[in-house]
């Protein structure tokens, strides 16, 4: 199979988290909207975020106030790097470069990928999120 099934620009259909009870958690809400991206080269970038975060009151970038910026924050998720695809694991790994998160920056990130007609579902290993750990399933359909 290799890189070029992931190749494309892929929007986001369905994005859920999983406690490890079961209970599952909408951190960017039941709506979530995202993009995701592979090139021929072996990058990505994926967004992740909440599509009804409000506006900062001031209209300033650089000026949100503390809970602007707080809500901002946790309801999106950006990163870009590399990719790696292991088929034998059925996992795609995402060597990051850059990401909203600090945290991420200069990690590997696998996700765990199962392919159908023109959906593209990834899985994470459990991300500790919260004060708890998630395993996201995030589910993208091609549009290029």
């Amino acid at each position: 199979m290799g890189s070029d099934q992931f190749v494309g620009t892929w929007k986001l259909v369905a994005s859920e988290f999983h406690h490890l009870d079961g209970v599952v958690v909408y951190p960017y809400g039941q709506n979530a909207i995202g993009i995701l991206t592979y090139d021929s080269a072996g990058y990505m970038a994926a967004q992740l975020m909440r599509p009804d975060r409000p506006a900062f009151a001031s209209g300033d970038l650089l000026e949100g106030t503390p809970e602007e910026t707080k809500v901002a924050f946790d309801g999106v998720i950006a990163y870009y790097g590399r990719y790696s695809i292991n088929e034998t694991a059925g996992a795609v790994t995402h060597h990051l470069i850059g990401c909203t998160f600090p945290n991420w920056i200069g990690s590997d990130q696998i996700r765990y990928y199962k392919f159908s007609d023109q959906r593209l579902t990834l899985s994470t290993a459990p991300i500790l999120a919260g004060g708890s750990s998630l395993v996201g399933i995030l589910v993208w359909e091609r549009i290029v």
